[in-house]
């Protein structure tokens, strides 16, 4: 069941802050002016609470406050926040603790930004975070979110900034014991159009019970954003430090579980990008895609579930999005936003066939070709995976594909373009591997279900007892 909270007008929340007298800090804001502190200074009673407001703008400044020891020249990085973070919580710490009342609870917030500048072509984005104590004495916990600003106007998008500030400290004294009222919070009084959070990680005693994956997952269950990101290691990214000026490979799946046929797909489509001439392992990043949606729609979303499906994927070593997309055109406009060098979408020839198909775009004014110039921008191509006919037992690639008037002409136009490729070394006996199928086995306590994936995963499974396997009783 969902956490509910109480939404107070962000003034209130200010003032209830300013009204403690255990909580006191200082306030480091770089990029959209100081609106934070601006609206603890307006709601009154401000001196119980701030210690000092900093906004290093010039380059230098900044670089000497927070960049003494530190080579990246990134000012809305992630990095740079975590230093500004510990330069001002160090030095609040160091000149007040000794003199400070008792109970006496610090903080210190930080937010660096890029707001729209005055030519409005520029990346609209930044990183927000509270370094903070639950009580007088205590060990440090920290939040850390980053935001995209979707306003095309510079003064509303310091306004949605100062409200998004109040809630995030707001919510780390008196939500930090309840992570889901925690996120829904962050949008008290502000409009999902406005923002999206894309990215947040808790840290600190306070906060250890805290799965930060699961927090991720519920960014985009909460229609917050519209997608998030795991590295291969499990931990949550920000989707541009992800693939910004990268290759990118995007298989979609449920992997659950991951099969044989699944495995064959990332193989023989990685290996198919190698042969681009741009190819560069370093600077090449396979992405597998899991989709919400159905999920969400049913109304049937196992979290546990979930990410037990992001574990296994990392185990072996992929990159996992997160997001709330149906269509994969969506997926693709999505990326496009982070300059990727070039996409590569892996998509099976079954799925593709519904792809193609115009029922599914009447609500675009463009209709399938508006879903297909965004499905193809200039950088991206499918990978066509090919399956077999069960029946005549031949192979169904691109030109085995057979469309209707209407739509045949664009996929011939498509094929001669090269913007759809088939993927040739498929290993034809795994073709018939269903997931569903596994699943259904695995249930019934088949066992014929261990030659449909890898032996790893088939272990993982058993130990863990993932996806409703039971062990069959002596």
């Amino acid at each position: 069941m969902a956490q509910q909270h109480e939404i107070l007008p962000v003034n209130r929340k200010a003032l209830q802050i300013n009204l403690d007298s255990s909580i006191y800090g200082s306030f480091a804001e770089i990029g959209g002016g100081q609106e934070v502190a601006r609206q603890f200074f307006q709601a009154g009673g401000a001196s119980g609470t701030i210690a000092k407001t900093i906004s290093a703008y010039d380059k230098r400044y900044s670089d000497a406050i927070y960049c003494k020891d530190f080579s990246s020249k990134r000012y809305v990085s992630r990095e740079r926040l975590e230093m500004m973070l510990e330069a001002e919580y160090g030095e609040l710490v160091s000149l007040l603790n000794e003199s400070k009342q008792d109970g006496t609870r610090f903080f210190a917030f930080a937010d660096t930004v890029s707001t729209l500048n005055y030519r409005k072509d520029n990346n609209c984005h930044g990183w927000m975070g509270v370094r903070f104590q639950m009580y007088d004495g205590a060990p440090h916990n920290e939040v850390i979110i980053h935001v995209r600003l979707f306003e095309n106007d510079n003064l509303l998008q310091q306004n949605t900034l100062g409200i998004l500030g109040v809630n995030l400290i707001f919510a780390c004294f008196y939500y930090h014991d309840r992570p889901n009222a925690f996120l829904q919070s962050l949008l008290d009084n502000l409009a999902k159009d406005r923002l999206a959070i894309t990215m947040i990680h808790m840290s600190g005693p306070e906060l250890s019970y805290v799965d930060n994956r699961l927090l991720g997952v519920q960014l985009v269950k909460n229609d917050m954003t519209k997608a998030i990101m795991f590295d291969r290691y499990g931990n949550v990214q920000e989707p541009d430090d992800m693939v910004y000026k990268k290759n990118v490979l995007v298989f979609r799946g449920s992997f659950r579980p991951i099969t044989y046929v699944s495995i064959d797909m990332l193989k023989t489509s990685y290996s198919m990008f190698k042969k681009d001439e741009d190819y560069d392992k370093l600077n090449t990043l396979p992405l597998c895609e899991i989709t919400l949606n159905n999920l969400l729609s049913e109304g049937d979303f196992d979290e546990r579930d979930f990410l037990d499906r992001v574990d296994l994927l990392n185990e072996i070593g992929q990159n996992v999005m997160v997001s709330s997309f149906k269509e994969f055109y969506k997926v693709v406009s999505y990326l496009s936003q982070f300059r990727i060098i070039k996409m590569r979408v892996l998509i099976g020839i079954q799925t593709f066939e519904k792809v193609m198909e115009e029922q599914y775009y009447t609500c675009l004014k463009g209709g399938i070709l508006e879903a297909l110039g965004a499905l193809f921008p200039e950088n991206s191509k499918v990978y066509l995976y090919p399956a077999m006919d069960q029946e005549t037992g031949k192979l169904i690639d691109s030109k085995s594909l057979r469309f209707p008037p209407s739509t045949k002409h664009l996929l011939a136009h498509l094929i001669e373009n090269r913007k759809i490729l088939d993927i040739k070394n498929a290993n034809e006996q795994y073709m018939t591997i269903s997931s569903h199928e596994v699943l259904d086995k695995m249930r019934c306590n088949d066992e014929s279900w261990l030659q449909m994936v890898p032996v790893y995963i088939a272990q993982r499974i058993r130990e863990r007892k993932l996806f409703g396997y039971k062990p069959a009783k002596d």
